[in-house]
């Protein structure tokens, strides 16, 4: 707090501006006093950003990134890529062939925009549905399908529920069901990177129903008073697992709640790759430049269902999806843009779409032939030597399955214990 001015005449003469300024301790932004009695509920609806038209026209040429045609068409393949993931893998749970999958379908531009404009030194905290980071970070489809069949070749041993993907060598955490858990990480492992000096933001996926849990709102307090250089990513998709956001919260969607964080924000066209990867290119040279966090809004629509668990015809009509799907997918966009530039035409749409399911079907031939981890798995990895209790339950294993040995057809897992 400012002193008063020194003493003269009669008492102390206050400077003007200090008439008005509220200087308590705790509050920081500027506040005034005022004698009008008023309670503040409207604020200005935050505008959305967008770089490309429904049409794949770019709306003001200074706002193309400039992305090259290999770039661009590598963004695009893995966008169609994705789909056949979601395909092939949705109907092999159908089969019974994996216990639960997660499609990504209408939410392609989320993932490939925000990749793009990251680097493999940023550490990343995926929520459940961020596949495509992965894959565009160079995730491959045999480590997708491993995982998804917790082979012995699963980096996770077969320890998670299939894609909760996790990768040391891509900077990408595994993934946890729990709800926002992975947002005050996020927060922790930003201010670790602060402290280290190193060139690299957190980032942290979430959806708009994960930011009703209590883990969002310690995340964000956490990020912006220490500092952090992390991005908050939320793909808002309108209907969290199956709850309208109507039902979930009153207030301007989740960029608002930047504000009262204190935080650098913006809500960005989520089904508009070019705008994703423009705000995220752009929100983490802040991030880096003023050891900040930034809070982004991506708002896109959920076209599938939210698991195979799920039957989103149960909270949402059907013939609104198909709207959704036919007036504006984050590929058909993109797919417009490209012809646009003479970068793709029908028959690289054919070939690409053929080639990538024809790789996808044999990473899942792959995947299915190779045996579960071995059962010495279920004792490892926690501790560095393994402690007593641990120790008995293995050898108690070992005794059951000498004594039971048609109960568990071994022959299934590699060497066992």
């Amino acid at each position: 707090m400012a002193a008063p001015q020194r003493r003269g005449g009669g008492g102390v003469r206050v400077r003007p501006w200090l008439r008005h300024a509220v200087l308590f301790p705790g509050a920081t932004c500027g506040s005034f006093y005022t004698s009008d009695l008023r309670f503040v509920k409207e604020y200005p609806t935050l505008p959305t950003y967008r770089v490309l038209d429904l049409e794949g026209q770019v709306i003001n040429p200074a706002e193309d990134p400039g992305l090259s045609q290999e770039r661009c068409v590598a963004i695009y393949r893995n966008m169609l890529c994705l789909n056949a993931l979601d395909v092939i893998m949705y109907e092999a749970q159908r089969q019974g062939r994996i216990s639960f999958y997660m499609t990504n379908y209408g939410e392609e531009a989320t993932h490939m925009g925000s990749a793009e404009a990251l680097t493999l030194d940023d550490v990343i905290f995926g929520q459940y549905r961020e596949a495509g980071v992965l894959l565009h970070r160079g995730f491959t489809l045999d480590e997708f399908m491993n995982q998804c069949y917790s082979n012995a070749r699963d980096e996770g041993k077969g320890r998670q529920m299939p894609i909760h993907y996790g990768s040391k060598r891509l900077n990408f955490h595994t993934i946890s069901s729990p709800l926002a858990t992975q947002i005050p990480q996020a927060a922790g492992a930003a201010y670790a990177l602060k402290r280290s000096g190193k060139a690299a933001v957190a980032v942290c996926y979430f959806g708009e129903g994960a930011a009703s849990e209590g883990d969002f709102h310690a995340a964000l307090n956490i990020a912006a008073t220490t500092e952090s250089p992390v991005l908050f990513f939320c793909r808002n998709n309108g209907y969290a697992i199956s709850t309208p956001v109507r039902d979930q919260y009153r207030g301007d969607g989740i960029a608002s709640r930047g504000h009262g964080y204190g935080m650098h924000t913006i809500r960005v066209d989520g089904n508009d790759v070019l705008a994703v990867y423009r705000a995220v290119q752009a929100a983490r040279a802040l991030a880096l430049r003023d050891a900040q966090p930034v809070l982004i809004e991506a708002l896109t629509y959920r076209v599938g269902h939210h698991s195979t668990s799920d039957d989103s015809s149960a909270y949402r009509d059907k013939k609104e999806v198909a709207d959704w799907q036919r007036q504006d997918s984050p590929n058909v966009r993109f797919r417009k843009y490209l012809e646009r530039k003479g970068w793709w035409d029908d028959a690289a749409e054919a070939h690409a779409k053929k080639t990538l399911r024809a790789q996808v079907l044999q990473a899942f031939a792959r995947a299915e032939k190779v045996k579960k981890p071995a059962l010495q798995h279920l004792f490892t990895d926690v501790y560095d030597t393994l402690p007593p209790h641990l120790q008995a339950q293995q050898a108690e294993l070992q005794r059951l399955l000498e004594k039971y040995p048609n109960e568990l057809n071994t022959a299934d897992f590699e060497t066992s214990v």
